[in-house]
């Protein structure tokens, strides 16, 4: 497998994992509070939401960065931004 395929793939996983871990936490407590059986549902939200987020991720991250980079070059100048947000020249 290539490094930047690679890479893509592993900060999906983690990004996917983390916003899925941090927003069931958030709306799971917004909807039951904190009782004794909050783990317990929080668990099975973010096991159900982390491979939804994580296709999200995969599928909305490419045109994302480059709908990024053309807002970013949208008043800059064509020299000094082309060069900052494209790591390859």
């Amino acid at each position: 497998m290539h490094p930047a395929l690679r890479q893509r793939l592993l900060f999906s996983l983690l990004m996917s994992g983390a916003m899925s871990l941090v927003m069931t936490a958030w709306f799971t407590s917004l909807n039951l509070g904190l009782h004794a059986d909050f783990l317990a549902h929080w668990l099975h939200a973010f096991a159900q939401a982390w491979p939804v987020a994580m296709g999200a991720v995969l599928l909305l991250a490419p045109p994302l960065q480059k709908l990024t980079a053309r807002l970013l070059n949208w008043r800059a100048p064509a020299t000094s931004a082309q060069s900052a947000l494209n790591p390859k020249g």
